[in-house]
């Protein structure tokens, strides 16, 4: 149950126009600033919205639900009443994520000799969940392992045109039957055996579909071993179905795993294959060719269904002439896991999220509500977003990267908030301080008045465990404000009372501070990417 707010609203009110009286203009000082974020952003003001974003009546926020959707509007309502306006006439913007399922009229068929051999879905081959779903048809190439990997100077693709062919390719990478060779990494995969990067390596060859073969060096059954689609006899129905980008089956080449039928259409006999293989194993040199005299014809159908949530954007102008178009973003996301659809009459069965991140929410509203009440606003705009679906996968920061509503090179900085009241009230760890020395410089400048003890990860890379993950892939400065996993984390047990709203308003406070001065400096943010990371 939420408390009146009556007492608050007056507070607020008598205190804005305290600071306005002492204040008209720009040349407010450091002391003024930290003084002005300690009475706006209150203990008392944290709770609240804790309380109604963690109320049972929002059901745990799960994407999508109800209880997403009454949240939503909630932020959308405490955007507008503070003078944190639509970015883009909205304060939504649906989720770009779909839920897959196989369509009809699947085919899988070899051509030769003016004979059609024709293939029998889940039986013969199954797509995998990041199939593209489109016709193809050509040429059938056998190449190798499907690996292009430099640094170990091994290309099956080397020498071999597969431009608009289908290739057929092996599962692991080479070695996995020799663990003594020097070849990648031995026993231990690296990224060149996963099947997308396989997927992705055959399309920028030119390749327009793969079969995955199962080798008979490392697997005893050559079973199509593709996705448990919700639409194919026997699936267990609590497989979620496959969630990928809308338009993800557009961009994708069509793959799907096949079985021993396929197989020895392909090559004549298993046997051949384990040979091919063996030659491989035994050179560590690829031998890809092309099949004679054969071609290929499939063509994978998918259905698609928006999964539906929505991130809550609002901004605040920035008045800078000398940075113009430069902005900085502030985030938390609002969702959490929902509720237990099976349960015991008179038991605790919703997981509430009252640290995970009704708390990361609030401050990320108390932040809104910090810089609108400032007598004038920031140089730089400040973007302030609420992503859905993180949860699930950093689903709401994921469609704002690929449908940004502001432009991504004229993003400067991104702070994220995520479980921001809970454990030692004066610990703090700063997510991202290594890969982005300069934010991390001013975090600790605008701490001297928080006096936070803070926890720097020295992690060599950003797990992508949170919403500034994916700005981080981009190339945009970030850092996390989080406090810790405890042992209510994703229980039913993380409740809107278990919270420390004074150490969340301290948050908060910090992360206004550093906003603050982001938005007001003419300088650009050191970040460190490690060569792993794709910011294109």
């Amino acid at each position: 149950m939420m408390m009146k707010i009556t007492s608050f609203n007056s507070l607020q009110k008598t205190v804005l126009l305290l600071l306005l009286l002492v204040c008209v203009h720009r040349g407010f000082g450091q002391r003024w600033i930290e003084e002005h974020a300690r009475a706006v952003i209150t203990p008392y003001q944290m709770q609240q919205s804790v309380n109604y974003l963690a109320s049972d009546s929002l059901k745990g926020r799960e994407t999508p639900g109800p209880g997403l959707d009454s949240a939503a509007s909630y932020i959308a309502r405490q955007f507008a009443a503070c003078g944190i306006v639509p970015l883009k006439g909205s304060y939504f913007q649906d989720l770009q994520y779909c839920t897959f399922d196989l369509g009809s009229d699947l085919f899988l068929s070899v051509v030769k000799d003016l004979e059609t051999i024709n293939f029998e879905l889940q039986k013969d081959f199954i797509p995998f969940e990041h199939t593209g779903g489109m016709p193809a048809e050509g040429d059938i190439v056998f190449a190798g392992y499907g690996i292009t990997a430099p640094e170990y100077h091994y290309d099956d693709y080397q020498d071999i045109d597969v431009q608009g062919k289908i290739v057929a390719v092996l599962r692991l990478e080479p070695g996995q039957s020799d663990s003594t060779q020097p070849l990648f990494k031995g026993a231990e995969l690296t990224r060149y055996s996963g099947l997308q990067e396989k997927q992705d390596n055959a399309r920028k060859h030119g390749a327009v579909g793969v079969l995955v073969i199962s080798g008979p060096l490392n697997y005893t059954s050559l079973k199509p071993q593709g996705y448990n689609w919700p639409s194919l006899p026997g699936t267990n129905a609590k497989i979620a179905p496959p969630m990928d980008y809308c338009d993800a089956e557009r961009n994708n080449i069509p793959m799907v795993s096949v079985g021993e039928s396929v197989i020895r259409e392909l090559f004549g006999s298993t046997d051949t294959l384990k040979r091919m293989q063996q030659h491989i194993e035994h050179d560590m040199q690829p031998h890809s060719f092309l099949i004679p005299g054969k071609t290929m014809a499939m063509n994978i159908v998918l259905t698609s269904k928006p999964i539906g949530g929505r991130n809550v954007i609002g901004y605040i102008k920035g008045s800078g002439k000398e940075i113009p178009g430069e902005a900085i973003v502030v985030g938390a996301h609002y969702d959490h896991i929902g509720y237990l659809k099976e349960h015991k009459a008179d038991s605790d069965y919703i997981f509430n999220g009252a640290d995970d991140n009704a708390s990361g929410t609030s401050g990320m509203l108390a932040v809104a509500r910090a810089f609108a009440s400032m007598p004038n606003p920031p140089e730089r705009s400040v973007i302030f977003i609420a992503f859905a679906g993180e949860e699930k996968g950093l689903l709401g920061s994921g469609t704002y990267i690929r449908h940004p509503w502001w432009p991504l090179t004229n993003t400067e900085a991104m702070i994220n908030l995520d479980m921001i009241s809970r454990n030692d009230p004066d610990s703090l760890e700063i997510i991202g301080a290594r890969q982005n020395p300069d934010l991390a410089k001013i975090v600790r400048k605008q701490n001297k008045s928080i006096g936070f003890k803070l926890v720097e990860n020295k992690n060599e890379t950003i797990d992508a465990d949170s919403d500034h993950f994916n700005f981080y892939q981009k190339g945009i400065p970030d850092i996390l404000f989080f406090t810790g996993l405890h042992q209510d984390y994703h229980k039913v047990s993380d409740n809107p009372d278990r919270i420390n709203a004074e150490k969340a308003s301290r948050v908060a406070r910090l992360a206004f501070l550093t906003a603050w001065a982001l938005a007001n400096e003419h300088k650009h943010y050191k970040i460190i990417m490690p060569k792993a990371v794709n910011t294109d």
